[in-house]
Parts: structure tokens; sequence; C-alpha cells
């Protein structure tokens, strides 16, 4: 039988609410700034409720790579990871290396859909029956896989794609199911994670299903709320993260420096239903991730909690997380900084989690002033953040659908 590989992170790309590298992340956090702002517009939509939301950081493309020709096919969710992608492979040392279009490189990346706009142009066609305004891109745009096809296509990747588009879970999911195509030695890289952008219409869904922020639409700092009593649901962000994992042995070999290791993965699905999840299998993920890792929950002092500010969501978590862990853990909630970026966030809030880990220092839950006492009993971080030195920390996601996913990762 063959050994599993051990499997590392040598670059990473982020485009967030919070800025595009540790260094403005981390001031952001410190110093407990919201990106969370009132969205020009979204006022004028009758029936929307939510007004607040987070986009990511204003960013530029280098004109030379990002052009008509290159673009012809991205909607703006596939800008995002591929402007990701590009940051990763330069910081691994892998832009235009020859591993990237060798086959031995792979894709795993997900969004929760294409560009909301695409979808758009054929419910136009729909109501005016007319095709005007719809091309041979107009589809690419729209489809669940344009974000890693796209990534394919701009660097030339030929190894295997997997699309990764289940909602909350995407980027997690991504960034799974690369790590378990590296360790089995079916690839020696990939490219894995997430990206989504933020759309009115991915703000109705939300606002339909009364689990939107309503009540801070003219004081949008103050939301989101995760655990907290006074909750009043999620805001929506947007981002794109992109890591490079590869085969650990692989990457000291051609002198590149892993950033973190990943070691541990588990997912599983609640089977009961769509929208309101289930405390025992998300404890079920939990475990299978420990599982392994070979780690006992003890090893874990910290867990970056998925944390959306949904009463269900917030409770059911908490208790499965207690189900683990106990009530020594510590937990706190990124999507309190930069609201719920769906299928971005499991990879932007793995890497967060992994670079404060490596700092030593775990940022509160924003908005956390009076736990809600039907969460379990744990160590929310609350206030100034915690210091803590550890080997391992582990980052959780759980999507409509019933869709759970645990990650561990060890300091390098």
């Amino acid at each position: 039988m063959k050994s599993l590989k051990r499997v590392v992170c040598t670059g990473v790309g982020a485009l967030s609410p919070l800025g595009h590298d540790w260094a403005s992340v981390q001031q952001q956090l410190r110093q407990r700034r919201s990106a969370v702002q009132r969205i020009a517009g979204w006022a004028e939509i009758e029936g929307l409720n939510t007004q607040v939301g987070a986009p990511a950081a204003p960013f530029e493309l280098p004109k030379e790579r990002y052009n008509r020709k290159t673009m012809r096919s991205m909607g703006r969710v596939s800008v995002l990871a591929c402007r990701a992608t590009e940051l990763a492979l330069e910081q691994a040392g892998l832009l235009g290396d020859p591993l990237v279009t060798s086959g031995q490189m792979g894709i795993s990346y997900g969004s929760c859909s294409g560009e909301p706009a695409a979808f758009g142009d054929f419910a136009c066609m729909m109501r005016d029956k007319t095709t005007e305004g719809i091309n041979a891109n107009t589809y690419i745009k729209m489809m669940s896989h344009t974000a890693p096809v796209n990534i394919g296509v701009f660097f030339g990747i030929t190894g295997r794609i997997v699309t990764t588009s289940s909602a909350c879970t995407s980027g997690s999911q991504g960034v799974g199911y690369a790590f378990e195509a590296i360790q089995s030695g079916k690839q020696i890289a990939m490219v894995a994670g997430g990206s989504e952008e933020l759309d009115a219409s991915q703000a109705a869904v939300f606002d339909t299903l009364f689990a939107t922020s309503t009540r801070h639409n003219d004081t949008p700092t103050q939301t989101p709320s995760p655990y907290d009593a006074n909750r009043d649901g999620l805001v929506l962000g947007e981002g794109g993260c992109s890591l490079i994992l590869e085969e650990r042995e692989h990457a000291l070999a051609r002198g590149a420096k892993p950033l973190f290791e990943i070691v541990g993965y588990g997912t599983n699905s609640d089977g009961a239903h769509v929208t309101q999840p289930k405390a025992e299998t998300m404890a079920m993920a939990m475990r299978l991730a420990l599982a392994d890792a070979g780690l006992p929950p003890e090893a874990i002092p910290y867990v970056n909690g998925h944390g959306t500010a949904t009463e269900h969501g917030d409770i059911a978590e908490s208790q499965a997380t207690q189900a683990v862990f106990g009530s020594r853990v510590a937990i706190s909630s990124l999507k309190s900084y930069m609201g719920h970026t769906l299928g971005a966030c499991g990879a932007l809030e793995a890497w967060m989690t992994a670079e404060m880990m490596k700092s030593g220092w775990f940022a509160p839950t924003l908005n956390l002033s009076q736990v809600d006492p039907r969460c379990a009993e744990l160590d929310y971080l609350m206030d100034g953040g915690r210091a803590l030195d550890t080997e391992y920390v582990m980052s959780n996601n759980f999507a409509f659908g019933g869709i759970n996913t645990s990650l561990i990762l060890r300091r390098c």
C-alpha cells in the first residue's frame, strides 16, 4: 500500500475586503476594523431589505496580461480567481514554471455560481423573446465551473479539474479535495480555493430566507454579529483566494519554503434539511478531520468558526464544536470583519487562520458583546483577541444543503 504524501502550501494569492496581503489584513484585524459598508444602488431595488455588503478592496490588473482577448470568457468571479492564482503562483515561485503545464498540476476550485450578470442576460432573453446581447461567452461566464476553467485556460494548466460549486463550502472543499489529490499521489501540485463576486441577486437569495442583516443599513460596521444574542443576520462579502498546494518533498527539493501544512480534512452531509444545519453531522466532519490528521481534540486550542451570524447556523455550529472539543476551545469568526464571502470564504479563512497561527495571535469576533445563551459554552474570543502558541488549528465551514467541511492546518 502506498504511503500518503504530505501536503504543504507554498503560495497564497488573496483578494479580500480586508486587503490583499497578510500585513494589510492583520492590521485590520488588530485594529478591529470592519470592511462592511452600505452598497450603492441596492436601495433602489424594491423588496431588497439588506443594503450592506463587503466588496473586495480595490485592486489593479496588469494590462499586458489582462486584456480583451484573455478576459473575454471571464466575469468578475473568474477575474478574482485568476488574479488570486497569479499572485499565488508568483509567491510559490511557479509562475511560468514547466510544472504548471505538465499535467502534474491540477485545479480544485469553486464558487456558488458563475457571473450573475450572465444569468441576467439569459433571463432577459426569456422575457423579451430575443437573443440580443447573448454571445458565445455568455454561458462560459455563467456556468458553475467558470472560475476553475478560466484558471486552467489562463495559465495552461492541463491536470485534473475538480469543480467545487457547493455554496459556502466551495472554497474549503476546493482546498480539501486538492489536499486529497496530492496526498494520494494523483497530482504533485494543485491550485486550490474559491472566489465570489458581490451581487444584489445573491443578497436577494438570503433575503428571501430571512437570513440577511437588515437593522444596520445605516450603521454597517455594527454587523454582522456572529454568536451574539442580538445578531440580525449575515452580510455578504466578495473575494478570491488561491492556495498553491504541493507535495512536501517536491517543494523542499526545489527550494520552496512551505507556508503551512494541511494535515487533515473531513467532509460529509447532513442528509436531513436543506437550510437547517444538523449539529451531529457537523461534529462528525470535525472528528473525520481529526482522525485524518491522527490528532486528539486536545491538540486543537483554536477553531476558526463558520460564524455567519444566522440563528440556526450559530447555535448548531457551537453545539457541534462543544461536542468535539468541550468548552475549553477558543473560537472566533472572521466573517464579522469581511462578511460572508461565500465561495471564497473557505480558502480565505483557512489562509488567515494559518497566518494567525504563525503570528501567535488570534482575532476576536467583531460585534460580539453578549453571547447568545442558546449557543453552547465555548471560549468565545471577544475584545482584544488571544495570544496562543500552537502547532495546529482547525478551520470549519458549513453550507446550505447540509454540506460540512473541516480543515486542520499545521505550522511549518
